[in-house]
């Protein structure tokens, strides 16, 4: 399979895990799928006191200048050790 056929099944596999992953696993996961599908992180960082959307935004920040395949490739690794950790 192709790294793309590869990062499309592990988005497929990434929701249906057999338990929730930790709040630093999620992060990871949107993080490197953002980066995966977007690129570096665009747009305003949230304010206030939407807490969630300030941590997503930096999750994604912390992976600026990632090519896409190695996000793919990341987010393949983090799926696959997921899968093994939650069963």
């Amino acid at each position: 399979m192709t790294l793309q056929e590869n990062f499309t099944a592990a988005v497929s596999q990434s929701k249906d895990l057999p338990s929730r992953p930790s709040n630093e696993d999620l992060l990871q996961l949107y993080a490197l799928f953002k980066q995966a599908t977007d690129g570096d992180v665009s747009g305003d960082k949230p304010g206030g006191f939407d807490f969630k959307a300030i941590a997503k935004y930096s999750a994604w920040e912390e992976k600026k200048g990632v090519s896409k395949e190695q996000a793919m490739q990341e987010y393949v690794n983090l799926v696959e050790r997921l899968k093994k950790e939650l069963a």
